[in-house]
């Protein structure tokens, strides 16, 4: 089944890579470039000006950001964002609006980590993996 998922992948991107549909593109755009330090990579704007399709990227992930429609609602996810600073990178985050879900601390598996709810409604698990082995071990 591997065989599957042996092709040409941009860089920056994995096999399976977000891409959010949301109410105001441009207010989370603005918001992951000043919390997160996202760099925008691309962008499509139809005639009118819509946000048809963002390119972002945040540390070495890829993902995409376009209007929601009614044909592709709105919708809100939870990301998991691995930094060297938690504590610094959610007071920056609170900083450019984002909302407090809980404090920094250091969870029992292994993890420092705070989370933020972004002003498009998503959730960011913002951490630093404190030991240096994978969760299954």
């Amino acid at each position: 089944m591997k065989v599957i998922f042996d092709t040409y992948i941009p860089s920056g991107f994995s096999n399976v890579s977000p891409y959010l549909f949301t109410e105001d593109p441009e207010r989370l755009i603005t918001f992951l470039k000043h919390a997160f330090y996202a760099d925008e990579l691309n962008r499509i704007n139809s005639d009118t000006g819509v946000i048809q399709n963002c390119i972002l990227k945040i540390g070495d992930a890829c993902f995409m950001i376009s209007q929601a429609s009614a044909q592709f609602e709105g919708m809100r996810t939870a990301f998991y964002l691995y930094v060297n600073d938690v504590d610094t990178v959610f007071q920056n985050a609170l900083k450019h609006g984002g909302e407090v879900v809980f404090e920094p601390a250091d969870m029992d598996y292994g993890d420092r980590q705070g989370g933020v709810k972004d002003p498009e409604g998503n959730y960011w698990w913002i951490s630093k993996r404190l030991v240096e082995k994978g969760y299954h071990e």
